[in-house]
């Protein structure tokens, strides 16, 4: 009984959650940003008139799978950021990071 409660006790510890530090949400933000950066650059520089032919949608549906999979995942870590920076229910983080993200993705478009 003993060895069972002394096992119980080592699991619980070994699996705490640990945070991720700064640094490494730093770069995950900073890599996805570039990623959808690269998915938007790839679709302003596609030709309308290219859709005619399907051999040519590979690029383009692979920047709008890319770059949507790299925006969904950058508001997710702006929202965990602002959710350990501000505590609180996590759907108005999750909103403010999509607000961020679109703010950001409207400045890098242009528009």
């Amino acid at each position: 009984m003993n060895d069972a409660f002394d096992m119980e006790t080592l699991l619980r510890s070994a699996l705490v959650p640990v945070e991720p530090s700064e640094a490494l949400s730093d770069r995950l933000e900073r890599g996805l940003s570039e990623l959808t950066d690269a998915a938007a650059d790839e679709l302003a520089d596609w030709e309308l008139s290219a859709m005619r032919d399907p051999r040519n949608w590979g690029r383009p549906v692979a920047a709008v799978v890319v770059g949507g999979a790299a925006a969904g995942a950058l508001v997710l870590v702006r929202a965990r950021q602002q959710h350990n920076r501000r505590p609180g229910s996590g759907l108005p983080a999750l909103a403010h990071g999509i607000r961020d993200a679109a703010s950001d993705l409207r400045k890098r478009v242009g528009g």
